[in-house]
């Protein structure tokens, strides 16, 4: 394959080279079979090339296809799934425009397919007002053959809404071209049922949501992410029984302190929260042991911990704090802000601060009012270098996210990840202490003896056996001894 590599981008080939993960997905979506797996390769990369997928922007692609909203990412299903919308009623066919309509979708799912690396999505056609002129069967075949051929293992399933009875044979016809895997995936909807798919704060009112959502452009959809929450965040009846210490730095945040004695302030509290735990538990794990356990993001200007999920527990399990730690690795100041999917239920402190070089800062991001998170829910985390000469005051940091080109801000997107278990698997905070709760550890104590003693009785067994092997060995060379000699003593008599 990769000696016909003047049919192929390079950029592919080599990609295919050093991505184990790409090359699994092609299999996976081909069910293992090499032979349907090298030809399924062979077609994407050459359809790569013809569209010059790897090379498409924003810039190259006319700015009325973006304005036209037909085509757009925003929300999630109810398996946290990104949602890619087709809105049918404001696609026109046009054979003149259909290349860089069909370019499009390529924009978008490349677009998605190396922010989220590979993370699948789920298709809707939107086909409310619609009618017979909105029928496009060769656009509705690309957009199917992008997902079957070109995409390997990103479309979980196509929630197709209202689709009207006069398209009933149109569509007929699509099945025809989907294999029995990917019909399995398509979900005929409407208003009564399409929240069995979708939850309605991701729904439009038109079919029966309350997402207010509207599209425009510029800028491009990015993912839903809300402003950064404010420093302090609102105070509510669920937060009353927070520790005296993070009151007192919520007090604090919100007087005339600047932002660089706001992070002393914190990482002061920080220090003594963890000194007083040490004194009143000796066997707890800290945070520091913590961070090293976590995976971690490594960006050019921030490693980031952890790497790709935030663990909070369910409304049953009561985990409702998480700990994001930031690693400035550059040589200069590293302005971030965070912001979120769901402004409305979480508190992050700090959502817009800096990071002086070399040191590393954490960030608590916790459930507020009741709240539970949520597969759906998103962080994004958004850093950029300072000139040494720039303050790090609110007003410097605002005019500084103002005026910093899109190109110089580095982003890392983390999911929500709900845990049904008492035991977080990240560092999850409980409401008093930035320690692993003690019950945990007890656990792996209790665990952990439990399989020590396994492991002494298997010891004992594989000892118990090795001796009986001896004692079989040395009873089979004595009892052969004793037949030789047996055999010598019969012999010599007989001479």
């Amino acid at each position: 394959l990769l000696d016909k590599s003047d049919k192929y981008d390079s950029r592919d080939v080599e990609r295919l080279q050093q991505d184990d993960k790409w090359v699994e997905n092609y299999l996976i979506w081909r069910h293992d079979v090499v032979d349907d797996t090298l030809k399924m390769i062979d077609e994407s990369f050459q359809w790569r090339k013809e569209y010059t997928v790897n090379d498409l922007t924003e810039s190259v692609l006319p700015k009325w296809l973006f304005e036209n909203g037909s085509l757009f990412l925003h929300g999630y299903d109810k398996e946290g799934y990104k949602l890619f919308w087709f809105r049918v009623k404001y696609h026109i066919r046009d054979q003149k425009q259909q290349l860089e309509k069909k370019k499009l979708v390529a924009f978008w799912l490349e677009h998605y397919a190396k922010r989220d690396h590979g993370k699948p999505l789920t298709v809707v056609f939107d086909m409310a007002e619609t009618g017979i002129s909105h029928i496009d069967l060769d656009f509705v075949r690309f957009i199917v053959n992008c997902f079957t051929d070109y995409y390997p293992n990103f479309l979980t399933k196509i929630v197709i809404f209202e689709m009207p009875w006069i398209m009933n044979a149109a569509f007929k016809i699509v099945k025809g071209w989907l294999g029995p895997d990917a019909i399995s995936m398509l979900k005929f909807t409407n208003k009564s049922d399409v929240q069995e798919y979708i939850s309605g704060e991701y729904l439009p009112p038109h079919m029966g949501g309350t997402d207010s959502f509207k599209y425009s452009y510029p800028p491009l959809v990015d993912d839903d992410f809300q402003t950064p929450l404010c420093e302090n965040g609102p105070i509510t009846s669920e937060d009353e029984h927070e520790s005296k210490e993070e009151i007192d730095a919520d007090a604090k945040e919100t007087g005339d302190l600047n932002e660089e004695q706001n992070l002393n302030q914190k990482k002061m509290n920080s220090a003594e929260q963890i000194s007083k735990s040490e004194e009143s538990d000796k066997t707890e794990f800290k945070p520091k042991n913590a961070k090293k356990a976590l995976t971690t993001f490594k960006g050019p200007l921030l490693h980031i911990s952890p790497a790709e999920e935030l663990h909070f527990g369910s409304k049953e399990t009561g985990e409702k704090k998480c700990l994001i730690v930031l690693t400035n690795v550059t040589k200069n100041v590293v302005a971030f802000k965070v912001r979120t999917t769901a402004p409305e239920k979480y508190r992050v402190k700090p959502s817009n601060s800096s990071c002086e070089p070399g040191t590393s800062l954490d960030i608590i991001v916790s459930l507020h009012g009741g709240f539970a998170a949520s597969l759906q829910d998103r962080f994004l985390i958004m850093a950029a270098e300072m000139d040494q000469s720039s303050g790090s005051g609110a007003p410097e940091l605002s005019q500084f996210w103002k005026e910093v080109p899109r190109t110089k801000v580095m982003e890392h997107r983390l999911r929500c990840h709900v845990l049904e278990s008492s035991k977080p698997s990240t560092l999850t905070l409980k409401e008093n202490a930035f320690n692993i709760p003690a019950k945990t550890n007890e656990d792996l104590h209790i665990q952990l003896t439990h399989l020590l003693q396994i492991n002494k009785r298997l010891h004992e067994q594989i000892d118990r056996c090795l001796w009986f092997q001896q004692l079989s060995v040395v009873l089979s060379l004595l009892s052969v001894t004793i037949v030789a000699f047996c055999f010598y003593l019969a012999y010599t008599q007989r001479s």
